[in-house]
């Protein structure tokens, strides 16, 4: 049995709420996102909260906290908004925001410029930090995760691009 669908989500000031048959929105600050309500999940809004409550079917709790959650994040996203940092490390390895086009210099022949989608914006503050700002997660961390995948961090050197918080275990170079 789920333990997060039993807490409701709170709709902060500025935030409007609007359910059309299984398809859900909510408009923010941030802007507009929505998604659809799995058919399990009774979705009820009273005094600023949001509420949910599973169908007869047996698996629909599971269903349930799924939905809370991503409901969740669409609050926050349109409300607060997400970041994600990446971090490069490496001898000539740089990065350089140019309105929604990211160029990375990472030790190949060619440089890569990569397009960020609608919804997704870059800052690098300096040349090897890249910030990247949604009030989607999803997409959000979906780009961060394209972007790392063009040079993953390598365990001898730690040379790539990683995330702003994920550590890299470090490997002992061969021994003669």
């Amino acid at each position: 049995m789920s333990r997060v669908a039993k807490y409701p989500v709170k709709l902060p000031g500025g935030v409007e709420f609007k359910l059309d048959g299984d398809q859900l929105s909510v408009k923010g600050s941030q802007g507009t996102l929505s998604m659809t309500v799995h058919p399990d999940v009774v979705v009820a809004q009273e005094e600023g909260q949001l509420t949910f409550k599973p169908s007869e079917s047996a698996k629909s709790w599971a269903m349930v906290g799924t939905t809370r959650a991503l409901v969740q994040n669409l609050v926050t996203g349109v409300s607060e908004g997400f970041s994600r940092s990446l971090e490069i490390n490496g001898v000539g390895y740089r990065a350089q925001a140019k309105g929604q086009t990211l160029n990375l210099t990472l030790g190949f022949s060619h440089p890569v410029d990569y397009e960020l989608p609608e919804g997704v914006t870059a800052e690098t503050p300096k040349n090897t930090t890249i910030v990247l700002k949604s009030a989607d997660k999803q997409k959000l961390g979906q780009v961060a995760a394209e972007i790392r995948a063009f040079r993953p961090p390598e365990p001898y050197k730690g040379k790539g691009i990683r995330y702003g918080d994920e550590q890299v275990r470090r490997k002992e170079a061969k021994k003669k």
